[in-house]
Formats: C-alpha cells, sequence, structure tokens
C-alpha cells in the first residue's frame, strides 16, 4: 500500500517494484512495517535520519544496530577514506589488518585469533564451519528462535532451502537449563557445538538476559563434550560490554561471532577465537572479493579508539535508562502498560493485551508522524550522537502518541499482513 506515501518514496517503490523481486527484501520487506513506514533514506547525521522525501526522524533503530557512535562521524569515515585513497580493495590485505587483528584479541578476553568477513552471516557460518572441522563432528545445538543470519542454515525462512540445510541442529530454550542439557544429550557424541545469543533477543517477544548459571552450564556441556562454545554477538557486541557480552556473566566461549557495530556502519565483520579452536579455523577455506578491503578496517580500528576512549557505553545505558523511565511514566498515564525488556540500550518496546500487535503498529505510525523513527516488534539501539534531549524529545512525541491511540483504539484492527511472514 503506497498510495498515501510522499512522493518520492512512492515512486522509488514502484521502480523497485520493476526491477527488485517484490520491491524488497530482509528485514525492510513492506510486510513487516507499518504501512506509512518510508522506505528509503537520503542520508544520516548523528542521530537523525533523512527519508527519500527530507523529512526527519530521530532514528531508535540505528541502522538496525551499525551506528554506535553516530551517523557520518568525521574521524571514522575520514579513516575510511584515507584507506579508498590507498586504492581498496587491492590484491591482499593491507597491514591494517594485523592491527585489527591485534586490538581486537586485546579487547576480547577470550580471544587469542580473529579472521575478518563482511556481514553477520558470514562471520555465524565460518564459526559453525570452525566449530565442525575443530571438533570434526556435525550436530550443533541452538536456541528456538535465536537469529543467527540469513544462510540456508539459519535463515528464520525456510523457504528456498532443504531439510538437508537444516541438517544436524537440535533446538533447546534460552535460558532453560534442563532444555539444554536434554539437546545435548540428544547430540551424543556428535555434538560439535553450542551456539549462544548474548541475550534472548528474538523478534516479536520479549527479550530476556542470559541467566549466568545457564551461561556457565553451557560452557561445562561444551567442556564435557569437547564441543565448541559460540557466542554470537553480531547483534549485540560492544553494546553490553568492552567485552565479548557473555564477560558480564564470566563465561568465556570459544568462538565469537561480530559485525553491525565494529566499525560504526562500515561493511565489516569478524569472528574471534580461543586457541581451543585454532587449529580448526586454519583447516577451512572461505573468503571474499572484498573481505580484505582496507577501508572497513581503518573504520574499525577508529571505532575501537572510540570505544577505549569514551564513556559511550555508559551514556547509551544512562540514556536507555532515561527513555524506559519516561515511556513508562507517559503510557501509564494514558492507560496502557508496556513491556519493555532487555537492555535499556537495546529496548524492546511491546504493549500488554497486544497479541497481534495492533497497538504497536499504530503507536509506531504516530511517533513516526511526530519524528521518531521507532521499530513496533523488533529490538532498538541507542547511540552515543544521542543527548538527553533527544531523549526527552522522544518521550515528549510519546506523550503525544499515546493519547492518539487511545482515541483510535476502539477502531483498530488486526496487523493481518503479518501472516505472510510467519
Amino acid at each position: 500500500m503506497t498510495t498515501n506515501l510522499p512522493s518520492n518514496d512512492r515512486a522509488l517503490r514502484e521502480r523497485a517494484a520493476a526491477v527488485i523481486p517484490g520491491g524488497m527484501y530482509g528485514h525492510l520487506s513492506t510486510v513487516l512495517l507499518p504501512d506509512d513506514y518510508p522506505q528509503f533514506f537520503d542520508r544520516g547525521e548523528g542521530a537523525y535520519i533523512w527519508d527519500a522525501d527530507g523529512t526527519r526522524y530521530l532514528d531508535l533503530m540505528c541502522a538496525y544496530g551499525p551506528n554506535l557512535f553516530g551517523y557520518a562521524v568525521e574521524s571514522v569515515d575520514a579513516a575510511a577514506i584515507a584507506g579508498i585513497r590507498r586504492g581498496d580493495p587491492l590484491t591482499g590485505p593491507s597491514e591494517l589488518m594485523v592491527e585489527l587483528a591485534e586490538q581486537m584479541v586485546g579487547m576480547v578476553s577470550h580471544a587469542d585469533w580473529a579472521m575478518f568477513c563482511k556481514n553477520g552471516t558470514d562471520a555465524t557460518t565460518m564459526a559453525l564451519m570452525t566449530a565442525r572441522a575443530q571438533t570434526k563432528r556435525k550436530t550443533v545445538v541452538l536456541a528456538k528462535g535465536a537469529y543467527h543470519g540469513a544462510a540456508p542454515w539459519c535463515t528464520p525462512r525456510p523457504m528456498g532451502t532443504t531439510a538437508e540445510d537444516r541438517a544436524n541442529q537440535i533446538f533447546c530454550t534460552y535460558n532453560d537449563i534442563a532444555s539444554l542439557e536434554e539437546a545435548v544429550a540428544k547430540a551424543g557424541d556428535d555434538l560439535a557445538a553450542i551456539f549462544a545469543a548474548p541475550f534472548k533477543h528474538d523478534s516479536f517477544v520479549d527479550q530476556s538476559l542470559p541467566d549466568p548459571a545457564y551461561a556457565r552450564r553451557a560452557r561445562e556441556l561444551c567442556d564435557e563434550a569437547g564441543a565448541m562454545l559460540v557466542v554470537d554477538d553480531v547483534r549485540a557486541g560492544l553494546r553490553i560490554a568492552r567485552d565479548c557480552s557473555w564477560s558480564v556473566v564470566g563465561v568465556k566461549p570459544d568462538l565469537s561471532t561480530w559485525g553491525k557495530a565494529i566499525a560504526n556502519g562500515h561493511p565489516i565483520s569478524a569472528l574471534l577465537g580461543a586457541d581451543t579452536a585454532r587449529e580448526g579455523a586454519q583447516s577451512i577455506y572461505v573468503t571474499g572479493s572484498f573481505w580484505y578491503a582496507m577501508a572497513p578496517m581503518a573504520a574499525a580500528l577508529e571505532t575501537l579508539r572510540l570505544v577505549r576512549e569514551t564513556n559511550y557505553l555508559e551514556k547509551t545505558e544512562r540514556l536507555g535508562q532515561q527513555l524506559r523511565d519516561g515511556l513508562h511514566d507517559s503510557a501509564g498515564a494514558h492507560g496502557f502498560s508496556l513491556r519493555q525488556t532487555g537492555p535499556a540500550q537495546m529496548p524492546l518496546i511491546m504493549f500488554d493485551e497486544d497479541p497481534d500487535l495492533r497497538l504497536g503498529f499504530a503507536w509506531a505510525s504516530e511517533m513516526l508522524k511526530r519524528g521518531i523513527y521507532m521499530h513496533p516488534w523488533h529490538n532498538m539501539f541507542l547511540c552515543d550522537a544521542m543527548d538527553e534531549d533527544d531523549i526527552s524529545a522522544a518521550i515528549n512525541a510519546a506523550d503525544g502518541a499515546f493519547a492518539a491511540l487511545k482515541r483510535q483504539r476502539p477502531t483498530l484492527g488486526p496487523v493481518t499482513k503479518l501472516a505472510a511472514f510467519a
């Protein structure tokens, strides 16, 4: 439905429909957001984005996570541009690859080595291959509903995949020790790895932080079986800790996967590993035409400098709590009850008594009208470019959005289009 959209976005959608299957794909598919959300954007600066029609929004999605310090950070982009001007990509990597590996190994307590690629899916697939190569086994245990990428072995939508793509996988319930133990027992002596999200950040459901006892038991089970523990930190890396996210519960994995924020949006991801997995990593064949590019490695080095030298983490935690408290009070004043789960700096906001998301979709649309870009069912992100005034503006917008939602509530229909994605 595009008739009520501004002219530039509507025109771009019509052009895209002719040359792109479905007009759009993946997490930006039109079935996953309210109908009035823009699909095309022109630029970003700091904490804000401008859509193709020039409308500005405070971006609480942060490009779905890569924006850690703000859009168009001068020092990060200058480092990348310098890399481009040296020639990028070259026939092989520059010295920056070694420097970046050294810095990431120095930053992440479990890591003894690093390998670089482009996307989170690249990194998680490399982790899967490394674990199987290291252990000479096939079976992996994963949590039901967890997202680990869009390759055939892990995509949340099975269209175009085969049963064989998903073979040798056993699922457990996140934070449920008994379920985890049962899955490991089913794997028997063929267990290659346990894949763990840093916290439960599944779509459409409340988030939950890792139970330290669950994390410790995952480590123990891997040690007992001679299997690899993998923490998929692509989404949460550098947002929970300056170390691997499971460092906060005192558990060190054998492998961790990184992406999104490690270069403040420049295209690079990483697989980090302990010496327990080095032989496996050395034995697999993985590569890509752009994996050794200098520019994103330069951007990553500058991003890591900012990680070390600023209080970005503490700031985003504080701003996240300010937003959480303000939304709680505003919702209650208008007769609504919110469930705000997960880390405050990576908030998921859902309505109580909203099983088909009609309240969430309508409220997100009202927030968009007020210049705040939010998501009705996916976790969001805060960035270092935001400040207290931005969060206050979001809370003020929410007050108006709740008031509008209260008036609309008796007439709201279900969000039936989500059935196409289920």
